[in-house]
């Protein structure tokens, strides 16, 4: 058996989110008994929590959504670049140790740690990185902080990259036991109509 490792975060209602997005919550509507067969539960949550794959809905109005994106961005061989310690953004040379016969996807951590609460003072892409990722044929781009952009950001100058060159993401990925190195990612996002965003169980196998 080749080795996995489960690269996303619990979803409880302790986990972080952007100030005025959705928690998660969870509710029972039925619970075993002698008169119900079975256990049921509702969810309420913004798509946007734990590891998740945003849409292009979530940054241009005439976007796809979630379940209009092709699903082969999200599985195939991925490289997991460090930048610990990169500071405020990922700059090309932060990656540039690891560019030679890039995957079609990149992954790159930044965090010794990831956070358990929120924290606005993450690390972000710069849109030239992404830029320079694109032009290397990279489809997919992943990073282990919330967003690919500054937390203050009103511009989203690295999601409007995304849009421009027409390549998905994944954000709030857990990498903090994974060396760098090639692996296979496994990441794919629910079908769901008309949503800016899905949330994946992301994990990486072992080639």
């Amino acid at each position: 058996m080749k080795r996995l490792w489960d690269i996303s975060p619990l979803v409880s209602p302790l986990a972080p989110v952007f100030p005025g997005d959705e928690p998660y919550s969870l509710r029972w509507t039925a619970r075993l008994s002698a008169q119900c067969p079975v256990n049921l539960t509702a969810l309420t949550m913004s798509p946007h929590i734990g590891a998740h794959a945003d849409a292009p809905l979530h940054y241009a109005n005439d976007g796809a959504s979630i379940a209009e994106v092709d699903l082969s961005p999200f599985l195939g061989p991925c490289r997991v670049i460090h930048a610990i310690g990169c500071g405020p953004l990922i700059r090309i040379e932060h990656l540039q140790h690891a560019a030679a016969d890039l995957p079609a996807r990149v992954l790159v951590r930044c965090c010794a740690a990831a956070d358990k609460v929120w924290n606005p003072d993450f690390s972000a892409f710069a849109a030239e990185t992404i830029g320079w990722l694109g032009a290397r044929g990279v489809k997919l781009i992943g990073i282990d902080t919330p967003s690919v952009d500054p937390a203050s950001s009103k511009s989203l100058d690295s999601h409007q990259m995304l849009l421009r060159l027409d390549l998905r993401v994944l954000e709030n990925l857990v990498l903090d036991q994974v060396e760098a190195g090639d692996y296979e990612l496994i990441a794919l996002p629910l079908k769901l109509a008309g949503a800016c965003a899905s949330p994946v169980r992301a994990v990486l196998r072992e080639q």
